[in-house]
C-alpha cells in the first residue's frame, strides 16, 4: 500500500517537476506529405520539371534521444520528358515516361543534438538518415492519346530474345538524406526531410541500354503497333532520320535511376502514465 501511495504522489509531483520524457512513449506515429523528383536516363541534367505529390505514413521508435528507427509506407508519382532537356540528342530522342511508386522503407536516424518531445532544453535537432527499402513501379507512356505499359511492350527488345534486359516491377532502394525535427508541443512533433532513393534498377524510366532496331517491332500502317513507335520516338521529330538504329545508344546503363523525396512529417507520441523509473528505484529502496 505504501508503495502505491508513493508512486501516485511521485506521478502528481512529476507533472510540475519531473522531466517530460518520462511520460511519453518511445513510439511515434505520423504522416508525411510533400513531393518527389526522378533522376535518370531522361533526366541526366538533374532538372526539376516534373515534381509531383508524395505522401505516406510512418512509425518511429526512439532507441535513445540520439538514435531512432523509422518504418514507412509511401506513395508518389514520377516521370519526365526528353523535351525538357537542353541536350539536342535527348530532344531528338523524344522519349517520356510516368509511373506510380509504392514503397516500404526502414530508416535509421542520427540526431545531431539530444531530442525528446516535451523536454524544453532539447526542442529541435537536425539529423542524418539512411536505410533500405523496396518499391513497386510500372512505367507507361502516352501515344495517340492512349496510355501504354512500356514493360509489356519490351521497348529494348525484352520480348524479342534480349532476355538480359528484362526487368521486374519491384526493386530495392536505399534512402540517404537529412532532416530537421522540432516539437510543437509535448507529444506533437513536426519535421522536414529530404532523402534521395538510390535504386537497384535502371528501368524506372524504361530506358537503359541501346536500340535493338525497328525490325524487331513489326508494324502495319493500317494497324499501328504501339511498340514500334514507342521504342523510337524520334520518328515523331524527324521521320526521315530516326535514331533507332540497332546498337545505337538509347540510355546510359552505367548508372541506376533515382528519385528524391522531400516531405514534411507531422507525428505524435502517446502519454504513458506510470511511475518514473528513478522513483521506482527509490520506492524499492524504501
Amino acid at each position: 500500500m505504501l508503495k502505491k501511495l508513493a508512486c501516485v504522489s511521485a506521478l502528481l509531483f512529476s507533472f510540475a517537476k519531473a522531466e517530460a520524457q518520462n511520460y511519453y512513449s518511445g513510439s511515434e506515429y505520423g504522416v508525411s506529405f510533400g513531393a518527389s523528383q526522378y533522376f535518370g536516363d531522361l533526366n541526366d541534367e538533374y532538372g526539376f520539371r516534373f515534381i509531383r505529390p508524395a505522401l505516406g505514413g510512418f512509425v518511429r521508435y526512439h532507441l535513445n534521444p540520439y538514435i531512432s528507427l523509422k518504418g514507412g509506407l509511401n506513395y508518389t508519382h514520377v516521370g519526365y520528358y526528353d523535351k525538357y532537356s537542353s541536350n539536342v540528342y535527348n530532344q531528338k530522342r523524344n522519349l517520356s515516361f510516368q509511373s506510380d511508386i509504392f514503397e516500404a522503407v526502414l530508416q535509421a536516424e542520427f540526431n545531431f543534438f539530444r531530442f525528446t518531445t516535451g523536454e524544453v532544453g532539447n526542442r529541435w535537432t537536425p539529423y542524418l538518415t539512411g536505410g533500405i527499402g523496396a518499391f513497386y513501379y510500372d512505367p507507361w507512356a502516352e501515344f495517340n492519346g492512349k496510355k501504354y505499359n512500356l514493360r509489356k511492350l519490351g521497348t529494348e527488345g525484352q520480348n524479342a530474345g534480349f532476355d538480359d534486359r528484362k526487368y521486374s516491377k519491384f526493386a530495392m532502394c536505399f534512402p540517404v538524406g537529412a532532416g530537421f525535427k522540432y516539437w510543437l508541443r509535448p507529444g506533437l512533433n513536426l519535421g522536414f526531410e529530404i532523402s534521395n532513393r538510390l535504386t537497384t534498377t535502371d528501368y524506372l524510366d524504361d530506358v537503359s541500354t541501346t536500340y535493338v532496331g525497328s525490325n524487331y517491332f513489326p508494324n502495319d500502317p493500317q494497324i499501328q503497333n504501339p511498340a514500334y513507335y514507342l521504342q523510337d520516338r524520334s520518328l515523331e521529330v524527324d521521320p526521315s532520320d530516326p535514331l533507332g538504329r540497332a546498337g545505337k545508344q538509347r540510355g546510359n546503363s552505367s548508372t541506376k535511376d533515382q528519385y528524391l523525396m522531400f516531405v514534411f512529417n507531422l507525428s505524435f507520441q502517446l502519454k504513458v502514465y506510470k511511475c518514473p523509473a528513478y522513483m521506482n528505484r527509490g520506492i524499492m529502496d524504501f
